[in-house]
């Protein structure tokens, strides 16, 4: 027995899937924003705290904030923080580097609580839409009368897809979240060296 399941016709009668196409748009959506911004803030930071130390073996402490400003990356950040208050004691510039590894880390983070709810709450969202599709199974069976199991059959197929549609949007959703979970501990590691050593430069200075 063939069963032609009509998807646009279930979408158009389940909320369920309904909610969970708007999970999926979500999902896209800020997946592909996130990708583009830490695709954006990129860089060796190696590469730029080498390019800072030249700057500062010749005194160039506002060439190199220039510098650091044209960057615009977390790390970039935090050294142009250092850079522009280097006059400052000790204590005062890590505290204000620090500040700035904080708000760097928020902005890091922008969006992804989304992320991990959609991966926490799609597969119960479709779990829920099978639990309805099959209590509609189950009630047209009894409507029908003699129809057989066929009827059910073809109701809790339809009903299976929510559970397959809410695990569509969860497992990208949680791999996206950790994904980028990872690229925001390696920068802030990144932040926090930038910040050391930029501490160490000044201090001997």
């Amino acid at each position: 027995m063939e069963l032609n399941i009509d998807f646009l016709e279930m979408l158009k009668s389940s909320f369920t899937l309904v909610i969970l196409f708007a999970c999926s748009m979500l999902l896209i959506t800020f997946s592909l924003e996130r990708w583009w911004y830490f695709r954006k803030i990129a860089s060796k930071s190696s590469e730029l705290l080498a390019a800072i130390e030249k700057y500062l073996e010749d005194g160039k402490y506002k060439d190199a904030a220039a510098f650091c400003e044209q960057i615009k990356t977390p790390v970039a950040e935090v050294a142009k923080t250092a850079l522009l208050n280097h006059a400052r004691p000790r204590a005062h510039i890590e505290e204000l580097t620090t500040a700035t590894r904080m708000e760097q880390r928020l902005k890091m983070e922008n969006y992804l609580g989304i992320l991990g709810t959609l991966g926490n709450t799609a597969p119960f969202i479709g779990l829920f839409g099978t639990v309805i599709g099959i209590i509609k199974a189950f009630r047209d069976l009894a409507l029908s009368g003699s129809s057989g199991p066929s009827v059910v059959a073809a109701g809790i197929s339809e009903a299976l897809v929510a559970t397959a549609g809410g695990l569509a949007v969860a497992i990208p959703a949680v791999v996206f979240y950790n994904y980028f979970l990872k690229r925001i501990k390696d920068i802030s590691v990144d932040m926090e060296t930038a910040q050391i050593r930029l501490l160490v430069q000044i201090a001997g200075k």
